[in-house]
């Protein structure tokens, strides 16, 4: 593992992530009492996610053509410049801002925040490798679910005792650092582009993982391990080309071509939406209407599910952690049991009306999420070359945009319609779904998975 890289990686997202809960908060506040209006308000995390929607779909014209550690720096240098802007207009408007200029601004970051996730889950795989390349995938999950539980909980004491403008400035710090620490990260791929293979070399299907060989009459063939194929692949001088306009809408297409060619990938994916349909339930919202409705219990109550939730997710982390070794070897059955854990344990939890068992239930969800996350990147990343990766991950989160936008409004009519209890069962039996697509497509899925399990893991 390239640690000191991998290092930087995780600190940038944890204190991006960290300024992005605080600037949603305080912006969010400010709205409301600004304008005194909950559909202005809802404007901030609905522009957010349209505008990362757009950005995932045109992500693969900038992965193809700059490094992914340059896409992670430029993202978050424009990011801090365009939160600059929005300060700046702020302060100078005093209590009449132009709104049109600040939610123009908040999709203009969320815009740029959207080649973020796809460029650090493919820069992951090139940073680790085999029993490293989970354990990353752990180190990330918990990074990200620990800066949501505190996140979370301390953005809105910061935002009473501070106000909103100066939690904003609290922000503003933490973009700078996250900068900081993005510049520093290094891709140990960067400046290498592939050149011709010699004939008789075996090379890596990013579909299946098999090996394929280049071959010409009366050659050879010779199987190089995947440090020296990469030196096969790569030469050390040159430089990523320029892409050609004419290719733009080929490189728009490519993503999504490696994953309607790859069984597994197509699998994963649809596994992934079927989960993420049901997964805006624990949205604010339902999380409170859930605390009202069936617990009786006051708001303070959606802040302690939402903390023993992160608080769950924070030690199912770690327990993954501890034993990446093992279910490293084990990641179908770890991802399909950890599936049906959660959507047994969500059932339980829509059915349970007793508040502190509540908590213990959403507590116990952490470890078999977890367990469904972490197995589930693990395998996509490894389901693709590390050159094509950024491609099917671009696609990937359009995807994953569009489903939870769907979602919202889906659970938001069950919500309304059938009632907070069957909006958690609903979002149970989608989860439930999901495992019976994936035990019904294991062979796919297991394809020659174990083999690169195996070979990685030496």
């Amino acid at each position: 593992m390239h640690k000191r890289s991998f290092t930087y990686l995780l600190g940038t997202q944890t204190m991006s992530n960290a300024a992005d809960i605080l600037y949603i908060m305080a912006l969010v506040s400010l709205v409301f009492h600004e304008t005194d209006s909950i559909f202005s308000s809802v404007l901030v995390p609905l522009l957010r996610m349209g505008a990362q929607m757009i950005s995932g779909f045109l992500a693969p014209l900038i992965l193809a053509r700059f490094q992914l550690p340059f896409i992670l720096f430029v993202s978050q240098f424009g990011q801090l410049a365009f939160f600059a802007i929005l300060l700046g207009h702020l302060w100078s408007a005093g209590t009449e801002p132009v709104w049109v200029i600040v939610f123009a601004l908040v999709a203009a970051m969320s815009f740029l925040d959207g080649w973020t996730t796809p460029a650090r889950n493919a820069l992951i795989p090139r940073l680790a490798s085999g029993e490293g390349l989970m354990r990353a995938n752990s180190l990330v999950s918990v990074s990200d679910q620990t800066v949501q539980l505190a996140g979370w909980g301390l953005s809105g004491v910061l935002v009473a005792m501070l106000g909103s403008e100066k939690t904003l400035l609290v922000a503003g710090g933490l973009y700078m650092i996250a900068l900081i620490f993005t510049s520093l990260i290094r891709d140990p791929l960067e400046g290498k582009a592939h050149y011709l293979l010699q004939p008789g070399t075996r090379v890596q299907n990013g579909d299946s993982l098999a090996s394929e060989v280049v071959t010409e009459p009366g050659q050879g063939q010779h199987d190089l391990p995947p440090a020296q194929l990469e030196d096969k692949l790569y030469g050390p001088e040159s430089e990523s080309p320029a892409v050609p306009p004419k290719r733009k809408k080929e490189i728009l297409r490519e993503g999504w071509s490696l994953i309607g060619a790859s069984h597994r990938l197509k699998a994963l994916i649809f596994m992934d939406m079927i989960d993420l349909l049901g997964g805006s339930v624990w949205v604010g919202a339902f999380t409170l209407a859930f605390a009202q409705q069936v617990l009786h219990k006051s708001e303070a109550w959606w802040g302690y599910i939402n903390a023993a939730y992160f608080a769950g997710a924070i030690g199912g982390g770690i327990i993954v952690l501890a034993c990446v070794k093992h279910l490293q070897r084990r990641l179908l059955p770890a991802m399909l049991v950890g599936m049906a854990g959660y959507g047994l344990l969500t059932a339980w939890y829509a059915l349970n009306t007793l508040p502190p068992l509540t908590l213990l239930i959403v507590l116990l969800m952490g470890l078999p999420a977890e367990m469904s996350v972490v197995s589930r990147r693990t395998m996509m990343q490894m389901s693709v070359s590390v050159h094509d990766l950024p491609k099917v991950l671009s696609a990937q989160a359009t995807l994953t945009s569009l489903t939870f936008c769907i979602s919202l409004l889906l659970m938001g009519w069950i919500a309304d319609h059938l009632g907070i209890v069957n909006l958690y069962l609903f979002s149970a039996v989608l989860t439930m779904i999901a495992v019976i697509y994936g035990i019904f497509s294991r062979r796919a899925l297991s394809m020659s998975l174990s083999a690169e399990v195996a070979t990685s893991s030496k």
